[in-house]
């Protein structure tokens, strides 16, 4: 055996003492590292021939990037939707690599059965019914495309054509109906083979991001064969929310999928207060919600929802003689695109257990309340402007005036460069804009303070 890695096997005690003490230093740098870090380039050196052991090795990579690595884990990082993860997610997490299952067999360990239990968690969290069955992915992205790869099964079934088998050629483009998707929806139709170019765009409602039922009423009338609908539960700029029993309703007259992009507008069923917005969620033929977001646990999580699971298992049925036959239980290898990954299901169970539903209808309304804040001092601010309501946990806004997206990169620029806060630049119909996203537990009102400080300073 290679020196150094029997020197470490040997002393895991040590070997693990090295890596919390970096992640103790690490996490009590949160409050005050920056926010964001400029990227910075480092020269790159040559593989040793010989290595030096793990405690070298960490020690070298912190001393080379780790003033690189930004705060996104932190309570003042609001750019994309970025949670940090919860006590209790990063003991799972760090548990996942000990363990190192792979919960895609179930004839080796229990890891599928706790995968279960944790969608069923989840099932409850989001009010959805046990019918539906539910899987880990790596992120919204995948949970979209495992969704959209069902409808395209549904819709091609319909038309005599098995395209997990026979491929698409021959079969017509199946039409894809939505209003405000998520650049993600375009990437899996791409990956589909469906074409982006085939998704069409349902008219907004007035002033709104949502989708004119009136509107998908006429589209769906004029279409020939099976469709497909994708409808949000959280759009990206305003999280508006599609009114989804509306949408569901005119399955008594239309043939079409109902797919639910509610990567973290979905957590709204967490609250009483804006439960609401997801009623009609249950009806939907699949959902997306995303782990990495509102849920707090680490990257790469989320998780794909689906009443058909017969479709799902046709899409990705993996057939080999070591993984024997599919049966009526189909094993979690049947389920997605990966044929092997990581216990993902495990940080999400541990924090799902620690907190409870009580503990995440709090982390959803503190972060509610923490964007009404914000966008209460913008909408009385003279150096911004609201450019929707505040109606979940995003706020979007912009710079007073009519500013240019190349001004509002140079203001986002000097935030980042200030390090107190991170934001993402946006355009809301037709104006450059900025979006401040709210999904971490630990942001406070000390940060709020902290935040609009840093926004007031950089605009003056």
């Amino acid at each position: 055996m290679n020196e150094q890695l029997q020197q470490d096997a040997a002393q895991p005690e040590q070997v693990l003492a090295t890596a919390v003490h970096a992640a103790i230093e690490f996490l009590h740098s949160l409050p005050t590292r920056p926010a964001a870090v400029a990227p910075f380039i480092t020269d790159r050196e040559q593989l040793p021939a010989v290595g030096v052991g793990v405690a070298a090795a960490l020690a070298h990579f912190r001393q080379k990037y780790e003033r690189g690595l930004s705060g996104s884990a932190g309570p003042r990082y609001l750019g994309f939707v970025t949670g940090g993860v919860t006590p209790a997610a990063l003991v799972g997490d760090w548990l996942t690599a000990v363990y190192d299952q792979n919960p895609t067999a179930d004839h080796d360990s229990i890891a599928p059965q706790v995968e279960q239990e944790a969608l069923h968690f989840l099932r409850q969290l989001f009010v959805l019914p046990d019918e539906f069955a539910g899987t880990f992915v790596s992120g919204a992205t995948m949970s979209n495309f495992v969704g959209l790869a069902q409808a395209r099964q549904w819709a091609a079934r319909q038309q005599g054509h098995d395209p997990s088998q026979d491929g698409l050629y021959g079969l017509p483009p199946i039409p894809v109906l939505a209003t405000s998707p998520h650049s993600s929806s375009y990437k899996a139709l791409a990956m589909l083979g469906m074409g982006k170019r085939h998704l069409s765009r349902v008219p907004m409602l007035p002033e709104r991001e949502a989708m004119d039922v009136s509107a998908l009423d006429a589209a769906l009338t004029a279409v020939a064969g099976p469709a497909i609908v994708i409808a949000s539960a959280g759009t990206v700029n305003t999280v508006d929310f599609d009114d989804l029993l509306a949408i569901a309703a005119l399955k008594a007259k239309h043939n079409f999928w109902l797919h639910l992009d509610a990567a973290f507008g979905g957590f709204a069923a967490c609250s009483p207060r804006y439960a609401h917005l997801m009623e009609g969620a249950e009806l939907a033929d699949s959902i997306t919600i995303d782990g990495h977001k509102w849920l707090n646990v680490p990257y790469d999580s989320a998780i794909t929802f689906s009443r058909h699971p017969r479709l799902q298992v046709e899409v990705f049925h993996n057939a080999a003689a070591y993984l024997g036959e599919v049966g009526d239980n189909p094993a979690p290898v049947h389920w997605t695109p990966q044929n092997s990954r990581r216990f993902r299901a495990l940080p999400a169970w541990l924090t799902l257990w620690a907190y409870g539903r009580d503990g995440y209808r709090d982390i959803v309304e503190r972060n509610c309340d923490q964007a009404g804040w914000l966008g209460d001092q913008i909408s009385q601010s003279a150096q911004f402007r609201l450019l929707a309501p505040v109606r979940l946990n995003v706020v979007c806004f912009t710079l007073a005036g009519e500013p240019t997206a190349a001004v509002v990169d140079r203001f986002l620029t000097k935030v980042r460069d200030d390090g107190r806060v991170f934001l993402t630049p946006t355009v809301y119909q037709g104006i450059p804009g900025i979006r401040a996203a709210f999904s971490n537990w630990q942001t406070t009102e000390r940060d709020l303070e902290i935040i609009w400080q840093a926004l007031q300073e950089m605009a003056a």
